[in-house]
């Protein structure tokens, strides 16, 4: 949960089945050998430990103290978050440091003292070895891939560790089998779609979807695995204390967070919309993932200033201004990304290789970085229409992506972007185009700055309170708008939330609610409802940590519960998703409500409209493809096993996609399109639809059926508010 944290000037912020690895020889936990061998924390990670356990201990929301039973849970979920499977440690290994370290964990970091978690993560990465090695070595043995009455777990979350080697290891052999069975599917069905896109060229839409290299499943995984061991020794101490003080953050609440330094850039980036960098999208090649290659090039960024730059251009190394270059073929993109940020004014050198041609061709460049403004991730408005009874109407849509506010840029007194401003604009230009009614999409909003969320309520509220805040001591304050009850838009409104609308979204929307101003559409929102300060003064790194929370005007809390949409939409999401099955997540309750005025009286008029909305959803063709994926994808997250029989996985796997393809069939039909002859030719122009929607700017994407399907309701919606209340 990471980054759906993004923290703002008053101290408010957001927010395929992987093994978990091995064991083979045990190894002393007091072996000076491998302790002499192992990563070392520095002085200033000693340090930031010693800082973030005082402050969790001294200021955090919950004031539970760092004592020895918190200090097991620490321990818990540190062992957790290295094992999550619980496939690596074994039984016995585990109580022996929870006797060692357990109930000193927190002490030993409040004194800053890192030698048990860098022990056991030391653990961890010779254990990782040998799995790899043990599978590498079971690869050049054949598999049977035929055991129709043989399952393997596929969430061992819960389960205990193993108590023996030779459990483990019989867990081992049916995971390489699994994988070998899933990726010889994979290999038929990507062998079946490259034939359909021969037969018929059109499918691919003028896009490159050239499949991966022609490699058995056995070579594939040998790949991988090889792959991953090359990776282990790219650890850094960094990579451990940031598994270390996050056991430590996440034991109190979801969005305490320790960010290290290169993850602190994404922080701020997320923040300001801004990043320090050269202005480039990347992501693996098609056909290869060894490879990554640039995507798209930023207009007026530093790469595309040099002129050296072209988009298809592979990455094969990155070199630090006056450093040696590092080999980067065979890394994941987000370590790349990770090498190729930086602070402004200083200098990375890329080894690019242009596509198709060969190693002797690659060439240096070197490019300064510089502030990169994100200006597709702000504030966005059109348009949309809509047909009853032969009249037309017209609804503005503003997309509001976060509660952005530069906050760095505004305290040093220069220019800055943010939401409430870009905003207000939109607002006054949808009201002078004369819409009917303006819909606010918070879709996907992770949340941003409080103070902006106030700014933005101000707009279409007269005046009042917007949201009650309380800290750990009970104290409460209240955010008003206090503008004299001047408003930019006074019409129609509806706001559109879903299970990824968090925290400052939640805010909007719940106020919205309370004064009954317009109607919620859409799905229970996440349930973020705490205040984190942001602490980027630390020795090392950045860290967020709650010291407050949420509570509507009328007294509910957002946290955990949500917002529940007055208008009812399908949830397209996993609820694993939202905060209510988020480990440690503070609970719901209630204080005094806040003296407000209601500014509306939507209230009356809910039932009929989730009436006349459902009567419409249960006939739209698009709505009944997003109920039928969704009953798809639940079947397959409830199977807890899969069993190890080629044959029988495929018979599920074909049964699961027959029903897919007939939900989206069901709706091309509807809408006047030509059915997919098979699943072949769906998967193809799907992929052909990702691959042309990835070279577009955000402004410029057009928006998916079944996403608009949602903005086209909110817009019936208000049409039939506006008719109900000429009625009443």
């Amino acid at each position: 949960m990471k980054f759906q944290t993004i923290a703002c000037a008053v101290a408010i912020a957001t927010g395929g089945f992987f093994f978990t690895h091995v064991v083979n020889d045990a190894i002393a936990a007091n072996s000076t050998e491998v302790l002499s061998k192992a990563i070392q924390p520095s002085q200033e990670q000693a340090l930031v430990s010693r800082q973030l356990a005082t402050l969790v201990d001294r200021q955090h929301y919950l004031n539970m103290r760092l004592d020895a039973q918190t200090s097991q849970r620490i321990f818990d979920f540190y062992i957790d978050s290295l094992d999550p499977e619980h496939s690596l440690f074994l039984a016995p290994e585990v109580e022996n440091y929870k006797k060692r370290y357990g109930a000193s964990f927190g002490a030993n970091l409040k004194a800053g003292n890192l030698s048990g978690p860098y022990e056991i993560h030391e653990q961890y990465r010779q254990r990782l070895t040998q799995f790899y090695t043990y599978m590498l070595n079971e690869l050049k043995k054949p598999q049977n891939l035929n055991q129709p009455n043989v399952y393997i777990e596929t969430d061992r979350e819960k389960a205990p560790f193993f108590k023996t080697e030779a459990e483990q290891r019989a867990h081992w052999s049916k995971m390489l089998v699994s994988q070998l069975i899933n990726l010889t599917i994979s290999k038929e069905e990507e062998q079946a779609k490259q034939k359909a896109l021969k037969a018929n060229p059109e499918l691919a839409n003028g896009q490159d979807l050239t499949g991966p290299e022609d490699l058995t499943p056995a070579q594939t995984l040998t790949k991988r695995y090889t792959r991953q061991l090359e990776r282990l020794s790219r650890i850094k101490s960094d990579d451990v204390l940031d598994k270390t003080l996050n056991a430590m953050m996440l034991t109190y609440d979801p969005h305490s967070n320790y960010f290290p330094p290169v993850d602190a850039m994404e922080l701020n980036r997320q923040t300001t919309l801004q990043l320090e960098g050269i202005g480039v999208s990347i992501r693996p090649e098609r056909g290869n993932e060894d490879y990554t290659k640039i995507e798209t090039i930023v207009e007026g960024g530093p790469a595309s200033k040099s002129g050296q730059v072209k988009s298809g251009d592979r990455i094969i190394g990155v070199a630090q201004d006056g450093e040696q270059m590092v080999d980067v073929i065979g890394w994941p993109s987000n370590e790349i990304v990770g090498l190729i940020r930086g602070k402004r004014g200083t200098k990375v050198t890329l080894r690019l290789l242009g596509a198709g041609a060969p190693m002797g061709q690659a060439r240096n460049v070197t490019i300064t970085r510089d502030v990169i403004q994100e200006e597709d991730a702000g504030v966005r408005t059109r348009v949309v229409e809509i047909q009853r009874d032969g009249k037309k109407y017209q609804y503005g849509v503003i997309e509001i992506p976060s509660f952005y506010l530069n906050y760095r840029a505004r305290r040093a007194g220069t220019d800055y972007r943010s939401v409430s401003e870009d905003t207000n604009k939109a607002l006054k230009e949808l009201a002078a185009k004369n819409v009917a009614g303006i819909i606010v999409d918070l879709r996907n909003n992770p949340g941003g700055s409080l103070e902006e969320v106030a700014r933005m309520l101000g707009q279409v509220i007269k005046s009042g309170p917007v949201v009650q805040i309380r800290d750990g001591n009970g104290n409460v304050s209240v955010f008003e708008d206090d503008d004299g009850g001047a408003q930019t838009y006074a019409g129609p409104l509806a706001v559109m939330v879903n299970l990824a609308s968090a925290s400052a979204s939640e805010i909007y929307s719940a106020a919205i609610q309370d004064y009954e101003r317009g109607i919620v559409i859409g799905s229970t929102t996440t349930g973020k409802g705490t205040a984190q300060v942001q602490l980027d003064s630390l020795a090392h790194g950045q860290a967020t940590l709650t010291q407050r929370k949420f509570y509507r005007v009328t007294g509910g809390s957002t946290q955990n519960k949500g917002v529940i949409p007055d208008i009812k939409l399908v949830d397209i999401y996993n609820e694993e998703f939202g905060e209510r099955k988020a480990k440690n997540a503070l609970q719901w309750d209630t204080i005094p409500t806040a003296p407000f005025k209601r500014e509306g009286a939507v209230q009356k008029y809910v039932p009929e409209l989730a009436k006349l909305s459902q009567q419409r959803v249960s006939l739209d063709s698009q709505f009944k493809y997003l109920e039928q994926r969704k009953a798809v994808m639940k079947k397959a997250e409830e199977e807890k096993r899969q069993v190890l029989d080629l044959q029988q996985r495929k018979a599920e796997l074909i049964a699961m996609e027959q029903k897919t393809l007939e939900a989206e069939n069901a709706r091309r039909i509807a809408t006047g399109l030509k059915p997919y002859p098979n699943w072949e030719s769906y998967q193809a122009s799907m992929d052909a639809l990702i691959e042309t929607r990835a070279k577009m700017k955000a402004k410029e994407r057009p928006a998916l059926p079944e996403e608009e399907a949602f903005v086209i309701e909110a817009a019936n919606v208000l049409l039939d508010y506006a008719n109900l209340q000429k009625k009443s």
